[in-house]
């Protein structure tokens, strides 16, 4: 693993030609042959479809055609109407897959953080009737108590599209999330750039629960709805704080209509495998996966409408190929199956992971683990080692032993409240019941001072994260991509090796999941 073997595939693959890899597109497509190509000429086996390489993962895509100014009303103030406009104040995007959407003069209810959690004996819904209203949330999920939902860290609880999910479970008609930096763990600009393109979606299962409408709204835009009907946000945030919050209607409506172009398309996982060598337990596989999509062509910024993703995550692709070619080197190989995996859709919600996690080409009970690369370290060696994920499973111990020999320390999620386990492909395996390492490095760099590291990352995020302005740059200082990468070479290779499958400690939310082997 070399920082020029990670960065010749990183280089090509976030290339203005490549018109920044949107599944379906002629740029997606041209990467997706190429790593096709590189796992041909490292003599990997192929993993996909009918012999080839290729596992097609189909996808439905919408662009919604919102009118502005989006109107709200209400017959509680005299001002009974207020106009929003997307997306500067509102990001619309449709929960159908139909052509035509109508959010049909809908009550507005807060719903706190719209979390219902038995386990911590949780319901922000109570006994309340949502059908076909439009229930307004919180992003995240309650910090005041350490003693609940695991205190800053971020579960899926906070996440957006659990707030979709189980609303649509609840029967709303759409859903407004109210948008923070701080509990985003980015700024507005981000849920523009990342909703307002055409979105990808899987085909719709029959009977799935569907919101018609989901939207983010700015702060001040959910302030303004919330005093249309008389309630301050602040005191409705406030009492959302407790386990005895109940809902509250805010006597305001929404009446939305909406227009969708579909198109039906087709993307791509590319699956190489190195075969194992031990007859029975090259039957089990440990799989590497690496996001090969981004977000395509879109709005201009500073000029330039192409969304290269060359961090995030041409970085992780290109490392991919370099694992795969450094395991294709070996003069022996792992006893278990190694299944190399650059995944489609990432960036519309994981698609390509789970759709291959629900069309796995081995069991859930012979998969291994998940070594998962998403956004590799562009800024240098590190003294320590952010393990997304620590604590969760026995892979700790592994990375652990492995980060020592390198000299470096090992801590959880350096930025807990961002729920970062939940926004990577390695989220799609652990539903699954597979347990995964999902590596940041950082954010203690060597030769920098305290706090450095962080100020690079909230930097990267602020001026180039989702944006065209995420591009290869030769100046990258890759030695600690390589330092993590030759972590998670060694890491599959010991669980590979290993007589017993990794396994999730006892009281993990994902402890319970059955992992069938056959």
């Amino acid at each position: 693993m070399t920082a020029d073997s990670i960065a010749a595939p990183t280089r090509f693959l976030s290339d203005d030609k490549l018109e920044g890899r949107a599944p379906g597109s002629h740029g997606g497509q041209l990467a997706v042959e190429y790593l096709a190509t590189e796992f041909r000429r490292l003599g990997l086996q192929p993993g996909g479809d009918g012999g080839t390489y290729f596992q097609r993962v189909p996808l439905v895509a919408i662009t919604p055609e919102v009118k502005n100014p989006v109107i709200f009303s209400s017959s509680a103030k005299k001002e009974n109407s207020l106009s929003l406009a997307s997306p500067n104040d509102i990001v619309i995007m449709s929960g159908v897959q139909e052509s035509r959407v109508h959010v049909a003069n809908a009550e507005l209810v807060f719903v706190g953080y719209g979390i219902v959690a038995p386990e911590y004996q949780w319901d922000d819904y109570k006994d309340v009737d949502v059908r076909g209203k439009v229930v307004v949330v919180m992003n995240n999920d309650p910090s005041s108590d350490p003693a609940l939902f695991e205190g800053k860290r971020r579960l899926w609880y906070g996440r957006w599209d659990y707030k979709y999910l189980q609303a649509a479970k609840k029967g709303a008609a759409g859903v407004v999330i109210v948008h923070t930096t701080e509990s985003a763990g980015y700024p507005w600009q981000v849920v523009v750039t990342s909703n307002s393109l055409e979105k990808f979606e899987l085909p719709a299962a029959k009977g799935e629960p569907r919101l018609l409408a989901k939207m983010w709204a700015t702060e001040d835009a959910s302030r303004r709805i919330a005093a249309m009907g008389g309630e301050n946000l602040d005191a409705l945030r406030q009492a959302a704080e407790r386990r005895d919050f109940r809902p509250r209607a805010l006597n305001v409506q929404l009446d939305l209509a909406f227009t969708n172009k579909r198109r039906d398309i087709e993307s791509a996982n590319v699956l190489g495998v190195l075969p194992g060598g031990d007859a029975e337990l090259s039957r089990e596989a440990v799989i590497y996966t690496a996001h090969h999509d981004h977000l395509g062509i879109g709005a201009p910024r500073n000029g330039d409408s192409i969304y290269n993703g060359a961090v995030d995550n041409a970085s992780g692709s290109g490392t991919l190929v370099a694992m795969a070619g450094a395991f294709a080197r070996a003069e022996t190989k792992p006893r278990r199956s190694i299944v190399f995996a650059a995944v489609t859709a990432e960036e519309q919600g994981l698609l390509g992971s789970q759709w291959y996690c629900e069309h796995p080409t081995f069991p859930s009970g012979r998969i291994a683990a998940d070594l998962n690369m998403d956004s590799m370290n562009i800024f240098g060696p590190t003294r320590d080692l952010g393990f997304v994920g620590l604590g969760k499973s026995s892979l700790d111990d592994v990375v652990t032993t492995l980060a020592k020999a390198q000299g470096r320390s090992v801590h959880g999620d350096a930025f807990p409240d961002r729920g970062s386990f939940y926004r990577s492909d390695q989220f799609s395996f652990a539903k699954i019941g597979v347990p995964s390492i999902y590596l940041r490095g950082g954010p203690e760099y060597v030769g920098r001072p305290q706090g450095w590291g962080k100020e690079q990352q909230e930097l990267f995020e602020r001026t180039r994260y989702h944006q065209p302005s995420d591009e290869f740059d030769p100046n990258w200082d890759l030695r600690g991509a390589v330092e993590d990468a030759q972590l998670l070479l060694l890491a599959g290779w010991r669980v590979a090796n290993a007589p017993e499958l990794p396994s999730w400690k006892k009281g993990d939310e994902f402890a319970h999941i059955p992992r069938p082997r056959q």
